[in-house]
């Protein structure tokens, strides 16, 4: 009769270890032993990452470029015009082949050389 009100007892208290488990594994028994606590697999929380920041890209301002001046001119070179050749007739020869001229320069409409 000791052996098994001791039996009775060690079962009494072997689940009262193993109630907590039951529920979490989903099985019921009578476990023989002391009370093991086994812990079930849970995923962890997730971490949420807070997103980067938005990348603002502005355009770059354009570039401004700013003129120093025109060179000085020769003082014997005749007056440009778009669309015009100036010939010196002492020289035999064009601008800018020629820097100045004896004579005045002869302007003469800008023709391409004949092709051969």
């Amino acid at each position: 009769m000791n052996r098994l009100k001791a039996f009775i007892a060690l079962s009494l208290i072997a689940s009262a270890g193993v109630t907590a488990n039951a529920h979490a594994w989903s099985r019921v028994g009578v476990w023989v032993g002391g009370p093991v606590y086994y812990p079930y697999p849970v995923a962890p929380a997730p971490y949420y990452y807070y997103p980067p920041p938005p990348v603002v890209v502005q355009p770059a301002a354009p570039t401004q470029y700013v003129e120093q001046g025109q060179p000085a001119a020769d003082p014997g070179a005749p007056a440009q015009e778009p669309g015009m050749w100036y010939y010196c007739d002492s020289a035999r020869a064009y601008y800018p082949y020629v820097k100045q001229c004896g004579n005045a320069w002869r302007p003469v409409p800008a023709t391409p050389p004949p092709s051969n």
